[in-house]
């Protein structure tokens, strides 16, 4: 019996990707990636299409088929699939005829900012935390509501089909789903707990859209998805190698790696390490409201019938992505693997600090108007010192959002389950085991995102082929990273660390000035 967990929409580097694993074992039996462009038309904003996001899909549902067959596998053992996906990244298209009316805003796009600040005035005190108790989020450009809100204002094509009753909203999640289950053409148009609990406009307490704050937002809700538990037959794939298959489960990336973790007990926690850090912490079946800067989110709910669970989360915003700047426009490396060895060779970041703030600071300081700095150079400051502060910078990251959850639960971890791209990076690992003065805990299989969509896929009603029980759950082979610096050490760099955060904020305003605008302004 295996499984696919399709559409894994980019972690570490911006990849689509499908999995397939064995329901006995978890065991990955094959996979195909192919890359999904990331568009940076303006400073600030990150976009994405969702017309090549359909076509990886198709492409890599294909060629992965291809190698089952080459492996003696028959496609027909594939008995469900599941899609996990970026939570916030928002599209909006025409179900009639199938086309999206403006690229997917990404998670990280900044171009919300005036949004934001207009938004944040509308509310009693001007607080950025007015909704927190029903949606568990502040106010941010992170989630999609405010991204929605921004086509509604900008784009004509997208206001006309509202207008006209022809437009759909959704996360990448809910345009697969209904692309593949036959869009225009019957195309079933939902999304799960997880996905909606990330977009400003879900009630985490009722589970339901919330028409207080679609009206806040001024969002009709006609044009929402429907809202389905993470693990249930959401509908059948319309067409090649897996016509019939039945999609039977739906997770926001961060929530499927939390599966995928087996952390399904309330305390247990993961970091994913991608193009940002996700820090998610099983609070149960009742959401833990944060007082340090953290964010409440539902974790999953795994059956229609089943109990939906909450995570506190802390999420920021660039981690591997700024391996990704160091390449491309410092060209310090040619590939992101260099990174270590060009870290190693240094050892040390000689008092240089890099507080990657390029899109603003997320958890726990929620602070747009932070820009990216490097402090603490000298003349012998080298690109080695610099590649080694950039990793610290991720593992320091890491560090604030674990305070911040211990100071929230009361409970302290006692070790970090890690996934992610970066962790492939031994000396990464290492150095967050020195600077969090705790174990941490790799898992060897990497695609535990991938894999906790096909076990929601698989433990679906109806579908029936992966048990979710603790007693079945296959434990994950790891290995253990240990602290190898003495605590004292490990405070002294959090804490100039913490001085270099402060040297990064309030930096920028809603409306930078471009060139452009200042040459105007001479005019």
């Amino acid at each position: 019996r295996t499984l696919l967990s399709a559409s894994s929409v980019g972690l570490s580097a911006t990849f689509l990707s499908t999995q397939v694993f064995n329901a006995n074992t978890a065991e990955l039996i094959c996979h195909h990636q192919v890359p999904v462009n990331q568009r940076f038309p303006k400073e600030g904003w990150v976009e994405e299409d969702p017309r090549e996001i359909l076509e990886s899909v198709h492409e890599c549902v294909e060629r992965t088929c291809e190698k089952l067959q080459q492996l003696n596998v028959d496609v027909s053992n594939i008995k469900a699939v599941g899609v996990t996906n970026q939570r916030e990244t928002t599209v909006v298209w025409d179900k009639e005829t199938g086309e999206p009316l403006y690229n997917a805003i990404v998670w990280l796009d900044l171009r919300t900012q005036s949004t934001v600040e207009r938004l944040i005035s509308k509310t009693p005190g001007r607080n950025k935390n007015h909704f927190k108790n029903q949606t568990g989020l502040p106010i941010s450009t992170y989630f999609s509501a405010v991204k929605l809100r921004w086509m509604l204002d900008n784009v004509d094509e997208v206001r006309r089909a509202v207008l006209a009753g022809r437009a759909l909203f959704g996360t990448v999640d809910s345009w697969i789903i209904w692309c593949l289950t036959g869009g225009k053409d019957g195309g079933v148009h939902c999304t799960d707990v997880s996905n909606a609990s990330r977009t400003m406009l879900f009630n985490i307490h009722t589970m339901e859209w919330d028409s207080e704050l679609c009206r806040y937002f001024d969002v009709p809700m006609e044009i929402l998805p429907d809202i389905r538990s993470s693990s249930e037959i959401y509908g059948y794939m319309k067409c090649g190698s897996l016509a019939g298959v039945p999609i039977s489960g739906c997770l926001g990336d961060q929530s499927a790696a939390l599966v995928g973790q087996t952390c399904l007990q309330e305390g247990q926690a993961k970091n994913t390490y991608g193009t940002g850090c996700f820090l998610l912490r099983n609070t149960g079946t009742k959401p833990v409201m944060s007082d340090h800067g953290l964010l409440t989110t539902v974790a999953y709910k795994l059956g229609k019938d089943a109990p939906a669970c909450y995570a506190l989360e802390g999420s920021v915003a660039i981690a591997g992505a700024m391996v990704q700047w160091l390449k491309d426009n410092m060209g310090i490396v040619k590939s992101s693997s260099e990174i270590e060895s060009l870290a190693a060779a240094a050892g040390t970041s000689y008092g240089c600090y890099f507080v990657p703030a390029f899109s603003g600071l997320y958890a726990p300081y929620w602070e747009p108007s932070a820009r990216g700095i490097i402090c603490g150079l000298t003349q012998f400051t080298n690109k080695s010192h610099l590649a080694f502060a950039a990793l610290e910078a991720v593992c320091f990251q890491t560090r604030e959002i674990v305070d911040a959850m211990n100071q929230d639960s009361g409970v302290p971890l006692m070790q970090m389950q890690v996934d992610g791209g970066m962790t492939s990076n031994r000396l990464l690992m290492q150095l967050q085991a020195d600077i969090l003065c705790m174990p941490v805990v790799r898992p060897l299989m990497s695609e535990t995102t991938s894999l906790g969509a096909a076990m929601a896929a698989g433990a679906a009603k109806g579908v029936d082929v992966w048990n979710l029980s603790p007693d079945h759950v296959v434990p994950v082979t790891s290995e253990k990273f240990q602290p190898q610096i003495n605590p004292e050490e490990s405070e002294f760099r959090y804490a100039r660390w913490k001085k270099a955060v402060q040297r990064a904020m309030n930096w920028e305003t809603s409306e930078p000035s471009s060139p452009e605008k200042l040459r105007k302004k001479k005019k």
